[in-house]
């Protein structure tokens, strides 16, 4: 059974999306909801400092990350449980995304207390933004484990997956993980290594992974700052002669086509034969047509 969120109206927890880099890429709503509520829960108060400063934010801190959650968590509810309104920030993005806050959060759920989200940006979606790769279909996966063994069984149970991968990274494991990935996803896989978005040195490098893996290794400068990678879908051909990511473009075109459409434009699309799509999409009952008009 669901619980009501308090009456008081001041009660809110508000999670803030901050910059990712630029610090004037924040919203005119977030500069309101910092300076208005009782406090800020901030990941790292001295990080967060020089952006409230920036904007003229005066309202006091605490910190609240992962070494010290819980024990700061209990100290939230109680001022919020007393009607004072807080904004949980992070040191950049969207809280919670690869963040500490989710027992914060879900404790406020549990004891009714509202919970507001005051959106913006993120380096999850400005990667998947200019990544060129498709998006109907993608998944976060955040950081990738530390040891190259536990990298590479977790890139193997990934390898065949439909959808887009999006992976966090940091500086000192970014070139290992690329190898690993050019290792167990192979040479052809597309990738967009995103570095810094945003801030002085953002840059953007994207292509087959053998290549982007060498273009990384041969600068130095490719391995420092902050990263997102983005590999493209699995695009392994089935039986039937159709790369996965042909019948994933066939099936979705199919719920607004007729079936000679459909394949004909998804023939356009990838390159694949039509007589060889229009079969598959006779011949597989889970492809979904568009429903016949009455």
């Amino acid at each position: 059974m669901s619980k009501p969120e308090v009456s008081n109206p001041g009660a809110t927890l508000y999670v803030v999306a901050t910059p990712i880099g630029n610090l004037d890429d924040i919203s005119l709503r977030a500069i309101q909801v910092l300076r208005q509520v009782d406090r800020i829960a901030a990941e790292d108060t001295r990080h967060s400092r020089r952006l409230l400063q920036h904007h003229g934010i005066d309202t006091p801190m605490l910190a609240l990350h992962e070494h010290n959650e819980r024990q700061v968590m209990h100290k939230i509810l109680e001022m919020l449980r007393e009607g004072k309104s807080l904004a949980l920030i992070s040191d950049a993005g969207t809280p919670l995304i690869s963040d500490p806050g989710f027992p914060l959060i879900r404790a406020c759920r549990e004891q009714g207390i509202r919970v507001s989200p005051v959106p913006g940006p993120s380096a999850l979606i400005a990667a998947l933004s200019i990544s060129g790769l498709p998006l109907d279909a993608f998944c976060f996966h955040g950081f990738l484990p530390r040891t190259s063994a536990a990298r590479k069984q977790k890139l193997a149970e990934l390898k065949t997956a439909a959808s887009t991968l999006v992976f966090y990274e940091s500086p000192h494991r970014i070139l290992y993980a690329l190898q690993d990935m050019l290792e167990v996803l192979g040479g052809e896989r597309e990738v967009c290594v995103a570095r810094e978005l945003t801030k002085q040195y953002e840059e953007v490098t994207q292509g087959k992974l053998q290549e982007v893996v060498a273009s990384v290794t041969a600068d130095a400068m490719r391995q420092r700052g902050e990263f997102v990678i983005v590999v493209a879908a699995c695009n392994v051909q089935g039986e039937d002669g159709l790369s996965m990511e042909s019948r994933r473009i066939l099936r979705l075109l199919l719920r607004e086509l007729p079936v000679k459409q459909a394949a004909a434009l998804t023939a356009r699309i990838t390159g694949e034969k039509k007589n060889q799509l229009y079969r598959y999409a006779l011949g597989k009952e889970q492809v979904v047509q568009k429903p016949t008009e009455i």
